[in-house]
């Protein structure tokens, strides 16, 4: 048996999950999306990441960004390991792309913080 506490609405359920006969039983939710939580967790695990790297800019010298999708639990020691030696040195908004298609997948690291408008809002002080 496996204790999670569900993340997927407000109700933070703590679930107790078994598996038997090869199907997971999941007890304690509040709502369907729950079981769907708690298998995802089981068989395979996925997180957002929000960190920040390092810019070329003085007076910027990190610059927020996330996953614009979620990554295996495992590769996320990785991707921070790869995000310590990002260093951006150009000029960029909201939502441009970071690092494409990590690890194969769909996802991308994006920009959540615009170093343009950081950069004016600085200058102009």
């Amino acid at each position: 048996m496996k204790e999670l506490t569900c993340i997927v609405c407000p109700n933070g359920c703590r679930l107790k999950v078994t598996k038997e006969d090869g199907e997971y039983r999941v007890e304690g939710h509040k709502c369907k999306r729950g079981i769907g939580f708690a298998v995802q967790e089981m068989e395979d695990p996925r997180r957002s990441v929000c960190t920040t790297v390092k810019t070329a800019f003085k007076a910027i010298p990190r610059l927020s960004v996330r996953t614009d999708g979620e990554i295996k639990k495992e590769n996320v020691p990785l991707l921070m390991k790869r995000l310590r030696s990002v260093e951006i040195s150009e000029l960029l908004d909201v939502g441009d792309i970071i690092i494409r298609n990590i690890f194969g997948s769909d996802v991308n690291v994006i920009a959540t913080s615009s170093l343009i408008r950081q950069i004016r809002y600085t200058a102009g002080r």
